[in-house]
């Protein structure tokens, strides 16, 4: 007589893990839609929003772009305010939006070097994270493992830093806006084309290096940027360029690039004139979009050319 109720008990604990594992399963991509997934990465659940572009017509698979948010931002917000989803239907590819890790909903940061926030002072293995996600994407949705790009803003720039310093191998280019390298140990296995974009007003993540006076996320765990100029040179010379760079400067940017690199790689700096630490389009002010500008640098390169 007392088996009903541990009975009872076995049923409802049955009905909650299938409950849960089933709320956790990923969702078909839908056309033209962004649908909400979510994978397991060494034990922690992670999220992300993928956005398939409405006409889907490639036979080798999508390209994908990763877009990283910034400290306090999340996925849905990045998606939002950076537009890359109305451009993934116009140009074509996967744009994929991951989260970052907080202890409150909604102020999520990556763990990129010295910044920021919880993930960092929690050690949160983001780079294991995003690995383990193209790896998924490469596998479940069919996309083109040569064409796998990383953009993103603040310390999502920071972090795509790190993620094409560490994953080289999986990254075929690069676009960090607003962010700063901070580490001198970068080692890419392989070249990863790398467009590197500041404004030269930004205070937040100075040009010149240095601490901002600007809080941004909470915790700015008393980080000291190193200068553009050092993602500069880290990359140029990661990426084998020779030589002098081709220079452009007009009214609204100062554009230094290097061409003459390893296996038809590239290093393009855009220095914004008079810009902060907000992203460029032209809904907001900005000279320039540079959502376009990101998609238009990284979509010429293919991880097939390095092989």
């Amino acid at each position: 007589m007392f088996r009903r109720p541990a009975l009872c008990a076995l049923v409802v604990m049955v009905a909650l893990l299938s409950f849960l594992s089933t709320t956790h399963a990923q969702v078909p991509f839908v056309p033209g839609q962004t649908v909400e997934q979510s994978i397991e990465v060494a034990g922690i659940e992670r999220t992300y929003r993928a956005h398939l572009p409405s006409s889907v017509e490639t036979a080798n698979g999508l390209p994908v772009l990763i877009v990283l948010h910034g400290g306090g931002g999340n996925a849905k917000q990045f998606e939002r305010s950076s537009g890359f989803s109305g451009f993934a239907d116009e140009e074509g590819f996967l744009a994929v939006y991951p989260d970052g890790s907080s202890r409150r909903l909604g102020l999520q940061t990556w763990n990129a070097y010295s910044c920021c926030g919880y993930a960092y002072a929690a050690g949160i293995d983001d780079v294991g994270f995003i690995s383990v996600l193209i790896d998924h994407l490469v596998s479940d949705e069919q996309v083109d493992p040569t064409r796998i790009y990383v953009t993103g803003f603040s310390n999502g720039a920071m972090m795509t830093f790190r993620i094409a310093c560490e994953l080289s191998d999986k990254v075929a280019a690069a676009a960090p806006y607003a962010g700063a390298l901070n580490t001198v140990s970068c080692s890419p296995a392989t070249p990863v084309p790398m467009l590197i974009m500041n404004g030269d007003a930004d205070e937040n993540v100075p040009v010149a290096g240095g601490t901002s006076p600007n809080a941004g996320v909470a915790s700015q765990d008393d980080r000291v940027d190193r200068p553009t100029a050092h993602a500069v040179d880290t990359w140029v010379a990661a990426n084998g360029c020779v030589g002098t760079p081709m220079v452009e400067d007009t009214t609204v940017a100062l554009t230094n690039s290097w061409t003459d690199c390893s296996a038809g790689s590239k290093v393009e700096q855009i220095l914004i004139h008079g810009w902060t630490h907000k992203w460029p389009s032209v809904e907001n002010g900005a000279p320039f979009d540079a959502t376009s500008v990101i998609w238009e640098f990284v979509s010429q390169f293919s991880k097939s050319q390095y092989s």
